[in-house]
Protein backbone atom coordinates (compact mmCIF):
# COMPACT_ATOMS: atom_id res chain seq x y z
CA UNK A 1 0.00 0.00 0.00
CA UNK A 2 2.90 2.57 0.62
CA UNK A 3 4.10 1.74 -2.92
CA UNK A 4 0.81 2.85 -4.45
CA UNK A 5 0.92 6.15 -2.11
CA UNK A 6 4.37 6.80 -3.14
CA UNK A 7 3.79 6.30 -6.68
CA UNK A 8 0.45 8.73 -6.09
CA UNK A 9 2.14 11.17 -4.79
CA UNK A 10 5.14 11.65 -7.34
CA UNK A 11 2.53 11.34 -10.11
CA UNK A 12 0.56 14.32 -8.78
CA UNK A 13 3.54 16.26 -7.96
CA UNK A 14 4.77 15.62 -11.77
CA UNK A 15 1.78 16.70 -12.88
CA UNK A 16 1.74 19.50 -10.91
CA UNK A 17 5.33 20.53 -11.94
CA UNK A 18 4.19 20.23 -15.78
CA UNK A 19 0.94 22.28 -15.54
CA UNK A 20 3.18 24.90 -13.95
CA UNK A 21 5.35 24.72 -16.58
CA UNK A 22 3.16 24.98 -19.43
CA UNK A 23 1.26 27.67 -17.73
CA UNK A 24 4.96 30.00 -18.06
CA UNK A 25 4.30 31.89 -21.48
CA UNK A 26 7.02 31.14 -23.73
CA UNK A 27 9.43 34.44 -25.07
CA UNK A 28 8.83 35.01 -28.66
CA UNK A 29 12.05 35.75 -30.66
CA UNK A 30 9.79 39.25 -31.52
CA UNK A 31 10.16 39.48 -27.51
CA UNK A 32 13.57 38.94 -27.55
CA UNK A 33 14.62 41.11 -30.11
CA UNK A 34 12.68 43.86 -28.14
CA UNK A 35 14.37 43.33 -24.95
CA UNK A 36 17.60 43.44 -26.27
CA UNK A 37 17.01 46.92 -28.30
CA UNK A 38 15.30 48.00 -25.08
CA UNK A 39 18.76 46.89 -23.38
CA UNK A 40 21.34 48.28 -25.64
CA UNK A 41 23.68 50.70 -23.79
CA UNK A 42 24.00 54.06 -25.01
CA UNK A 43 26.41 56.09 -23.17
CA UNK A 44 29.08 54.58 -20.75
CA UNK A 45 32.01 56.90 -18.77
CA UNK A 46 35.42 56.00 -17.10
CA UNK A 47 35.87 57.64 -13.99
CA UNK A 48 40.18 57.54 -13.61
CA UNK A 49 41.81 57.40 -10.08
CA UNK A 50 45.53 57.54 -9.56
CA UNK A 51 47.68 54.33 -9.01
CA UNK A 52 49.84 54.10 -6.46
CA UNK A 53 52.38 57.69 -5.61
CA UNK A 54 50.37 59.40 -8.81
CA UNK A 55 48.29 62.24 -9.08
CA UNK A 56 46.22 61.73 -12.04
CA UNK A 57 42.20 61.69 -12.15
CA UNK A 58 39.60 62.48 -14.98
CA UNK A 59 36.61 61.14 -16.93
CA UNK A 60 36.64 59.47 -20.24
CA UNK A 61 33.09 59.36 -21.78
CA UNK A 62 31.79 57.45 -24.39
CA UNK A 63 29.13 57.62 -26.68
CA UNK A 64 27.33 55.89 -29.18
CA UNK A 65 27.04 57.99 -32.68
CA UNK A 66 26.02 56.99 -36.23
CA UNK A 67 29.81 57.26 -36.91
CA UNK A 68 30.95 55.37 -33.91
CA UNK A 69 31.76 55.86 -30.28
CA UNK A 70 32.30 59.20 -29.35
CA UNK A 71 34.92 59.58 -26.99
CA UNK A 72 35.78 62.64 -24.66
CA UNK A 73 38.50 62.49 -22.28
CA UNK A 74 39.39 65.06 -19.40
CA UNK A 75 42.12 64.18 -17.73
CA UNK A 76 44.81 66.62 -14.84
CA UNK A 77 47.26 65.62 -12.94
CA UNK A 78 49.72 64.94 -15.64
CA UNK A 79 53.07 65.75 -16.85
CA UNK A 80 52.80 68.19 -19.61
CA UNK A 81 53.11 66.67 -22.82
CA UNK A 82 51.69 63.14 -24.62
CA UNK A 83 50.58 60.30 -22.72
CA UNK A 84 49.81 56.87 -23.48
CA UNK A 85 45.91 55.84 -22.68
CA UNK A 86 44.42 52.71 -23.68
CA UNK A 87 41.00 50.39 -23.01
CA UNK A 88 42.50 47.01 -21.45
CA UNK A 89 41.38 43.77 -21.30
CA UNK A 90 40.05 43.48 -17.64
CA UNK A 91 37.81 45.93 -15.28
CA UNK A 92 40.19 45.51 -12.40
CA UNK A 93 42.43 48.46 -11.09
CA UNK A 94 42.39 46.96 -8.00
CA UNK A 95 46.49 46.52 -7.92
CA UNK A 96 48.75 49.48 -6.84
CA UNK A 97 50.11 49.58 -10.24
CA UNK A 98 47.18 49.09 -12.20
CA UNK A 99 48.39 45.96 -13.80
CA UNK A 100 45.33 43.90 -12.79
CA UNK A 101 43.80 45.71 -15.62
CA UNK A 102 45.66 43.08 -17.90
CA UNK A 103 47.22 43.90 -21.32
CA UNK A 104 45.10 46.33 -23.83
CA UNK A 105 41.68 45.17 -25.14
CA UNK A 106 42.43 43.30 -28.47
CA UNK A 107 40.14 40.72 -29.36
CA UNK A 108 41.29 40.09 -33.07
CA UNK A 109 44.82 39.79 -31.77
CA UNK A 110 46.24 42.66 -34.17
CA UNK A 111 49.21 44.34 -33.54
CA UNK A 112 49.77 47.78 -31.72
CA UNK A 113 49.04 50.84 -33.72
CA UNK A 114 47.71 54.39 -33.66
CA UNK A 115 43.71 54.79 -33.27
CA UNK A 116 43.71 55.92 -37.07
CA UNK A 117 45.67 52.83 -38.42
CA UNK A 118 43.72 49.73 -40.27
CA UNK A 119 45.24 47.60 -37.89
CA UNK A 120 45.49 47.87 -34.41
CA UNK A 121 44.27 46.63 -30.98
CA UNK A 122 40.11 47.41 -30.61
CA UNK A 123 41.76 49.59 -27.36
CA UNK A 124 44.35 51.21 -28.93
CA UNK A 125 43.14 54.68 -27.82
CA UNK A 126 46.78 57.01 -29.02
CA UNK A 127 47.71 59.92 -27.23
CA UNK A 128 46.21 62.51 -24.69
CA UNK A 129 48.08 65.69 -24.46
CA UNK A 130 48.55 67.69 -21.56
CA UNK A 131 49.31 71.31 -21.39
CA UNK A 132 51.75 73.30 -18.95
CA UNK A 133 49.24 72.80 -15.95
CA UNK A 134 48.85 69.11 -16.74
CA UNK A 135 45.04 68.94 -17.91
CA UNK A 136 44.58 66.90 -21.30
CA UNK A 137 41.31 67.48 -22.75
CA UNK A 138 40.03 65.71 -25.97
CA UNK A 139 37.47 64.70 -28.13
CA UNK A 140 37.23 61.93 -31.23
CA UNK A 141 35.20 59.13 -32.84
CA UNK A 142 36.63 55.86 -33.09
CA UNK A 143 34.82 53.41 -35.18
CA UNK A 144 37.10 50.18 -33.48
CA UNK A 145 35.18 50.79 -30.38
CA UNK A 146 31.62 49.08 -29.24
CA UNK A 147 29.30 49.96 -26.40
CA UNK A 148 27.64 46.70 -26.82
CA UNK A 149 27.83 42.79 -28.06
CA UNK A 150 30.38 40.48 -27.64
CA UNK A 151 33.46 43.10 -27.54
CA UNK A 152 31.87 45.55 -25.62
CA UNK A 153 34.57 48.06 -23.85
CA UNK A 154 31.54 48.60 -20.96
CA UNK A 155 33.00 46.39 -18.15
CA UNK A 156 36.56 46.67 -18.94
CA UNK A 157 39.42 49.65 -17.47
CA UNK A 158 41.26 53.09 -19.32
CA UNK A 159 44.78 53.00 -17.92
CA UNK A 160 46.62 56.33 -18.60
CA UNK A 161 50.45 56.03 -19.15
CA UNK A 162 53.59 57.95 -17.38
CA UNK A 163 54.80 58.46 -21.14
CA UNK A 164 53.65 58.91 -24.72
CA UNK A 165 52.85 55.77 -26.75
CA UNK A 166 55.16 55.56 -29.57
CA UNK A 167 51.88 53.56 -32.22
CA UNK A 168 54.72 51.15 -33.54
CA UNK A 169 56.30 49.40 -30.26
CA UNK A 170 54.95 45.84 -29.73
CA UNK A 171 52.76 45.16 -27.98
CA UNK A 172 52.15 47.98 -25.77
CA UNK A 173 54.05 50.89 -27.46
CA UNK A 174 56.17 51.72 -24.86
CA UNK A 175 54.29 54.33 -22.94
CA UNK A 176 55.73 53.19 -19.43
CA UNK A 177 54.16 52.67 -16.21
CA UNK A 178 50.26 53.37 -15.41
CA UNK A 179 49.55 56.35 -13.71
CA UNK A 180 45.86 55.87 -13.42
CA UNK A 181 42.99 53.40 -14.18
CA UNK A 182 39.24 53.31 -14.06
CA UNK A 183 36.12 50.78 -14.93
CA UNK A 184 34.19 51.79 -17.92
CA UNK A 185 30.84 51.81 -16.82
CA UNK A 186 27.38 52.18 -17.85
CA UNK A 187 26.52 56.09 -18.06
CA UNK A 188 23.00 57.35 -18.20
Amino acid sequence: MSIRITNAFWGITLMAILSACSTTPEKTKADHKHEQAKNKIEKAICVVHPTEGNDVSGTIEFEKTTDGVKVTANVKGLTPGKHGFHVHQYGDCSGPAGKTAGGHFNPGHKKHGAPDDMERHVGDLGNLVADSSGVASMTFTDEKLTLNGPHTIVGRSIIVHAGEDDLTSQPTGAAGPRVACGVIGVAK
